[in-house]
């Protein structure tokens, strides 16, 4: 009997959905392997409990797995790795989200669909519920920053993740430039072959 292939859940960030740059790079990567049915990228909810069950329904559905996690992703995806005991990449994270989403309570438009809602300031407290204090298996992460992030202090992430696997790139921005670059060194260190 053979184990099932690794699959990557690939978890946006904040006002970002399926339709993001990143999920489109992974998207055309995994179906030109021929296997689109190993990547999930599920459309989370803003509200941080919601999305976490969205995201504990998907691990439950999606056999072996590890985590790609993006900004407001990055931080759900550390949580994830936490208490599922699973190998996660970070691009860009939000270290303490509750600290940068409180100037979005309100009406808020997502930056793809174009669909509106509002962010309820006790959405920005629900996050501090999924803070990680300590990271016990820093083996089983990798931080990829870049210093010219414009929504986020890189040097958080470096110093919370600080005994992980690392990358720092000088320039670049929140998005993280050249990111298809990337996918190789993510996709090994995630265990995944396509």
């Amino acid at each position: 009997m053979s184990v099932p292939a690794t699959s990557l859940i690939y978890i946006h960030g904040f006002n970002s959905s399926p339709a993001s740059f990143k999920a489109g790079v992974l998207r055309r990567v995994f179906e030109q392997a021929g296997a689109g049915d190993r990547l999930h990228i599920p459309a989370l909810p803003p509200e941080p409990r919601r999305a976490m069950a969205m995201l504990d329904a998907t691990l439950a559905a999606a056999g072996p797995c590890a985590l790609l996690g993006s900004s407001l992703g990055g931080f759900y995806a550390t949580w994830l790795a936490a208490h599922h005991d699973l190998r996660a990449a970070l691009v860009n994270p939000a270290v303490r989200p509750w600290r940068l989403l409180d100037k979005y309570t309100g009406i808020n438009h997502n930056y793809h669909t174009g669909e509106a809602y509002r962010l309820d300031p006790a959405w920005v407290a629900q996050l501090r519920h999924y803070q990680v204090p300590v990271i016990e298996r820093p083996e089983q992460l990798l931080l990829l920053t870049q210093t010219g992030d414009e929504s986020l202090d890189w040097r958080d992430g470096w110093e919370y993740y600080a005994d992980c696997h690392l990358y720092r790139g000088l320039g670049g921005s929140h998005g993280f430039d050249d990111f298809d670059a990337f996918v190789p060194l993510v996709l090994r260190f995630c265990g995944i072959e396509l």
